[in-house]
């Protein structure tokens, strides 16, 4: 019998987590921390917090050597419910990322009332 192969983005398990009020502290230092949101393009468009680069989670893996993150800097993954971001922080962690999510996900910055940028 033939296993069936698990894909690397399902979300199991646990990641570290940022809450909102303390991520939005943190873009105010120097260096801020990088966001990368893994949802879709309209999801994106439509709404993003500030300085967020977008990195859908089905091409994150192909396009990670393309984002231009800094290693040496924190990176927040993003997306709406803190759960497509969990196999995004899995993997930023992989390769050498020192990464977390945020918690409750975009509705918990938008709950929070943060700014946020569209277009």
């Amino acid at each position: 019998m033939a296993l069936l192969s698990i894909p690397w983005w399902l979300p199991l398990g646990e990641v570290p987590e940022v809450p909102a009020t303390r991520l939005a502290q943190e873009l105010t230092a120097s260096p801020p921390p990088q966001i990368v949101d893994v949802r879709t393009a309209r999801e994106f468009r439509n709404g993003r917090i500030p300085g967020a680069i977008s990195a859908p989670l089905g091409s994150l893996a192909r396009a990670l050597p393309e984002l231009g993150l800094d290693p040496g800097r924190r990176v927040v993954a993003i997306c709406l419910t803190a759960h497509r971001s969990i196999p995004a922080v899995r993997l930023l962690r992989r390769h050498g990322f020192d990464a977390a999510q945020l918690r409750g996900g975009m509705l918990a910055w938008r709950a929070a009332g943060f700014r946020e940028e569209k277009g």
